[in-house]
C-alpha cells in the first residue's frame, strides 16, 4: 500500500502547493474518512472545473498545475484529490475511463467532434479496508447551470457521475473503464487521446481555450 502513498510526478503530493491546500482543506478530524469527504468537497469546488484547460503539455497534469492555475479538468482534478489524500496518508490512485457527456455546449463537442470524452479521470481512495470512487470534477457552480445536482461524496459508496439530469434527461454514460494507476500513465493517456482525437494533436491545430461556465450560461438562457 505504501505504493499509493509515495508523491509521484502528476500526483505530486510533497508539492507546497499542494501540501498547503490540503492543510487548508482537510479539516480538523485525524479521521481517514472525515478527511477525504472534506477533500474531496475542496477539489470538487475551489478548483473550476474547465475542459478548455486542456493541453499536450504533460506538466498541466500534474496535481500542482491545477493549483496553479486555479481551473482544470477531471484529470488534474482526479490527481490534486490523490495528491490530498496521500498527504494526509490516505492511500490513494487514479483511475480513467471513457465516458459519453450528453450534457455539453456546441462548441465543446464541435471541438473534440464527439459525444465521447476520453480519459476521464477518477480518483480511488483506500478507506476502511475497500477501494471508494471518487469523482470530483464538475464544482457546484457549474452543476447549478447544467441543472445537474453537484456528485456528493461520503467516504463510504461510489461517487460516479448520475446518468441523469434532473429533469430525467439521460447525462452521462460509462462506455470503457481503462483502470487504476499509481501514477497517471502519461503514454497510455496521450497515445488513446490521439487515437480519439487525431485533430487535436495536427501541427496545425487551432490552440484551445475557453470557458465552458460561459458557455454553458449563454446556452441555457438562449
Amino acid at each position: 500500500m505504501q505504493t499509493y502513498l509515495r508523491p509521484g510526478r502528476f500526483i505530486d503530493s510533497d508539492h507546497p502547493l499542494v501540501v498547503e491546500f490540503a492543510e487548508r482543506w482537510r479539516g480538523a478530524s485525524r479521521e481517514p474518512v472525515s478527511q477525504a469527504v472534506a477533500l474531496y468537497s475542496a477539489v470538487r469546488d475551489e478548483i473550476r472545473y474547465n475542459p478548455y484547460a486542456f493541453s499536450l503539455e504533460a506538466q498541466t497534469l500534474k496535481a500542482s498545475h491545477a493549483l496553479t492555475v486555479g481551473e482544470s479538468y477531471c484529470v488534474p482534478k482526479a490527481n490534486l484529490l490523490a495528491a490530498c489524500a496521500r498527504h494526509c496518508g490516505i492511500p490513494a490512485r487514479i483511475g480513467l475511463a471513457d465516458v459519453r457527456n450528453h450534457l455539453s455546449t456546441p462548441r465543446l463537442l464541435e471541438l473534440l467532434r464527439s459525444e465521447v470524452f476520453a480519459m476521464h479521470g477518477y480518483t480511488e481512495l483506500y478507506l476502511d479496508g475497500r477501494w471508494v470512487k471518487a469523482t470530483p470534477a464538475f464544482n457546484e457552480a457549474l452543476c447549478r447551470v447544467f441543472k445537474v445536482a453537484p456528485l456528493e461524496f461520503d467516504g463510504v459508496h461510489d461517487s460516479v457521475f448520475h446518468p441523469y439530469n434532473e429533469r430525467g434527461e439521460r447525462y452521462m454514460e460509462y462506455l470503457q473503464d481503462h483502470g487504476q494507476f499509481e501514477d497517471l500513465p502519461e503514454q497510455l493517456f496521450f497515445a488513446h487521446l490521439r487515437d480519439c482525437y487525431p485533430h487535436l494533436f495536427e501541427a496545425d491545430a487551432a490552440s484551445i481555450s475557453g470557458d465552458l461556465h460561459a458557455e454553458a450560461a449563454t446556452v441555457r438562457t438562449e
